[in-house]
């Protein structure tokens, strides 16, 4: 399995950072990509990429603090992105349920980064919260800046709405809440998407699955994420992780595997 979407980079794994990491093979892991969500989390995750084989990372500015975005963020951003364990920009998007920057702010900071992906050849990871119809408005207004792909993390929304990106091209990435008791959202997305076109993530230490929900997530959990999809789509678990695995592989050329 390759978890698409992690933060080691958050502090709470300061000193866990090792064994978890040590631990990949023994879950399943082949893989997991380190996810940034401003300047100092990429220099982490750019660290840890470099520190751990199985550890890539994505390098960007959440929207919670695109009013801190610079251009010399997306300076720093593209020079490293050079480096071949650097495989996305992201975690970048609109996030209008906390509203933490100003809504103008957000979305200049998510074009600005989209053209940061476009001049480093680089796939996109966009963060989506209830912003749905200005994010596909902007997708549809900028396709010439993920050429080289996207994929909506945690999807949270409609069937309706996975249509409509997936005809822009993007993947759609399943998380923890797929396996919780009242997500009939995300289950009718999850049985939806074709076999070609989505991933799995855990999003830790955010989001933690069933049978864990409550404890602090780990990577080796994107496997119950894996679990619940392949009995939403009645397929076998082997066949998920192949699939995913592939996608993910599609998606993230740079990864080494």
């Amino acid at each position: 399995m390759i978890d698409t979407h992690v933060h080691l980079n958050d502090k709470r794994y300061s000193d866990t950072a090792d064994e978890i990491v040590a631990g990949f093979a023994a879950a399943g892991l082949e893989a997991a990509i380190d996810i940034a969500y401003d300047r100092a989390s990429a220099e982490r995750a750019l660290e840890q990429a470099r520190r751990y084989a199985p550890v890539y990372c994505a390098l960007g500015v959440h929207p919670h603090d695109g009013k801190d975005y610079t251009d010399a963020d997306g300076d720093w951003f593209l020079r490293e992105s050079r480096d071949p364990k650097v495989v996305a920009i992201g975690e970048i998007g609109l996030d209008y349920h906390y509203d933490l920057s100003p809504r103008p702010a957000q979305r200049d900071a998510f074009i600005r980064q989209l053209h940061v992906a476009e001049k480093a050849g680089l796939p996109v990871i966009i963060h989506l919260r209830e912003a749905a119809g200005e994010m596909l408005d902007l997708l549809k207004a900028h396709k010439n800046l993920y050429r080289h792909g996207l994929v909506l993390h945690c999807f949270s929304e409609t069937r309706e709405y996975a249509r409509e990106v997936l005809n822009l091209g993007a993947y759609i990435s399943f998380a923890g809440p797929l396996t919780f008791k009242k997500a009939e959202k995300a289950a009718e997305v999850a049985r939806y998407v074709p076999a070609d076109r989505y991933l799995i993530e855990t999003d830790c230490p955010y989001l933690t699955p069933e049978p864990h929900r409550g404890e602090l997530n780990q990577p080796a959990y994107v496997r119950f994420v894996a679990e619940r999809l392949a009995a939403l789509r009645n397929v076998p678990f082997e066949t998920v992780e192949t699939e995913a695995a592939g996608n993910a592989r599609v998606l993230f050329r740079k990864l080494g595997i």
